[in-house]
């Protein structure tokens, strides 16, 4: 089990290698993660109705939501992902509110229940999953969540010890060395485990190290004095790997060596930071396509000079949207289009550009009577398209063609693109538009649309920018394999920790 000594440590990054590692042994690996808060979520196999009670093996029909770290993870595994692997999702739909999916459905009872009284209703859902993929796995990589020395969260913890105590799990506790204060880090989080626990931490792990690792000496050796854990490797800084980040968004400091071409002014490509950003992970593969400058945008100041404006996924559309309005983002944006400038929106980007946004039952404000219960909000006007909330929710992968495609957008057509949708509304002409002649070209059904002038695209399709064929159409550019990724991370795993450590960790008693 990989545990942080604080948010932000490496765990999904080091658990993600060691999936990979332990795969290339022949071993059948799979991945876990009790309970993710996270708005970055991938589509993939649910449980059959009468198995989300128990968490067992037989797989249904319909898809679920998972957080995208466990995704890439099985994926590193060789495995298929389900939903047992992040059995509980928490998506943030406010400061004080979120969404919960449990084996990969929103429930809308766990949802309304207190923060403190979830635990005791998702944990044998969390420890039926868990259980099946031990099973069923010659090795579980777990990952915990913050850090499990976080006393005000102990006594109600279903993702840390709990789950360590429950899998008899050898634990790694992984500190960022960059930040400063790693042995402190170490030591307290230590220090705080009641003593059962503390017997679990195999080893510790300095993770994006820079420099030379012997200046390090003798504080390894003296907090093996202290603590009895000896500190088993020392990871060197990964700048761009390949994984896209599970928290915040990218910026300019994250753009790779020679971005752009020499002489030429890079493309920039601004995509909206709104609060609420969801699957902003979809967009990793632009940081690796030459000539192409990616930039994270909160003010218009932040739009000038941008070739494209992408309204991103969002949790909360509604709220976002008067964000945007708020910001004075809703002008440049406009301006920027009539400029003939091209605009992108991705689900609830997409629902934004339409005229109106229609939520009868309060889905985008927690139920009637919530931020938006009952009421007709004006969208961007960019599209003649209207948007209806619902509380079902559509989850599915798609793959799906583009029709005849004009404009700055031309390039896409007939492309066949994958991908996924997860969104609460329903897209499709406004009525009081399309009588007065303004419609949008459908390019695919119920899932694309792009405005007359053709420099106004809206799609609900999620990971674009993932499917080779798009990349081609768009850039000429050629996606980086994930294989190659893992097999790198795998690499660095395999040279930074002690001989003999990684094989030991995963012997039995």
């Amino acid at each position: 089990m990989v545990l942080g000594a604080s948010s932000g440590a490496g765990k999904s990054w080091l658990a993600t290698a060691l999936c990979r590692h332990y795969a290339n042994q022949g071993l059948k690996v799979a991945p876990f993660k009790a309970q993710n808060m996270s708005n970055n979520a991938r589509v993939v196999a649910g449980l059959a109705a009468s198995d989300t009670e128990t968490g067992a093996a037989e797989m249904g029909t319909e898809m679920g939501e998972i957080g995208s770290a466990q995704y890439f993870q099985a994926l590193a595994a060789r495995a298929v992902p389900d939903v047992r692997m992040n059995p509980l999702l928490l998506k943030p739909e406010a400061d004080t509110r979120s969404q919960a999916v449990l084996l990969g459905r929103a429930s809308a009872q766990l949802t309304a229940l207190p923060w403190r009284e979830r635990g005791a209703v998702a944990w044998p859902h969390i420890a039926a999953a868990l259980d099946a993929l031990r099973a069923e796995n010659d090795v579980l990589v777990i990952e915990g969540a913050g850090s499990p020395a976080e006393i005000n969260l102990m006594p109600r913890d279903i993702v840390n010890m709990r789950v360590a105590r429950h899998a008899g799990a050898r634990c790694l506790l992984v500190a960022d060395v960059d930040r400063g204060g790693a042995f402190a880090h170490l030591y307290g989080t230590w220090a705080l485990l009641p003593e059962a626990d503390r017997a679990l931490i195999s080893g510790f792990v300095l993770n994006k190290f820079r420099g030379d690792a012997a200046l390090l000496a003798p504080a390894p050796q003296q907090l093996e004095c202290l603590t009895g854990v000896p500190t088993v490797a020392t990871i060197a800084m990964q700048r761009q790997h390949g994984l896209p980040e599970e928290d915040g968004v990218f910026d300019d400091r994250c753009a790779p060596p020679g971005s752009g071409h020499a002489g030429a002014p890079p493309l920039t490509v601004a995509v909206i930071a709104w609060p609420r950003l969801s699957n902003l992970d979809e967009f990793q593969p632009l940081k690796n396509v030459p000539g192409l400058r990616l930039v994270w945008a909160r003010a218009p100041a932040q739009l000038q000079g941008a070739d494209w404006i992408v309204l991103p996924g969002s949790k909360a559309t509604a709220s976002d949207l008067a964000w945007l309005r708020a910001q004075g983002l809703d002008a440049a944006i406009t301006a920027h289009a009539r400029a003939g400038g091209r605009v992108l929106g991705i689900c609830g980007g997409l629902q934004m550009l339409g005229a109106e946004l229609r939520d009868p039952h309060g889905v985008e404000g927690g139920g009637p009577g919530g931020d938006s219960g009952g009421a007709n909000m004006p969208g961007l006007g960019l599209l003649p398209l209207a948007t209806t909330f619902a509380p079902r929710k559509t989850v599915r992968r798609a793959r799906c063609r583009f029709g005849a495609v004009s404009g700055p957008w031309a390039a896409l057509s007939g492309v066949q693109a994958s991908g996924y949708e997860i969104h609460c509304g329903q897209t499709a002409p406004h009525p009081a538009w399309a009588a007065r002649g303004e419609t949008a070209r459908e390019l695919m059904a119920g899932m694309a649309w792009q405005n007359a002038a053709g420099n106004v695209l809206g799609v609900y399709l999620h990971g674009l920018f993932e499917d080779p064929a798009v990349l081609r159409a768009l850039f000429g550019a050629r996606a980086r394999p994930l294989d190659e990724v893992f097999e790198r991370l795998a690499a660095v795993v395999a040279d930074s920790f002690a001989p003999g450590f990684l094989q030991e960790l995963i012997q039995e008693p």
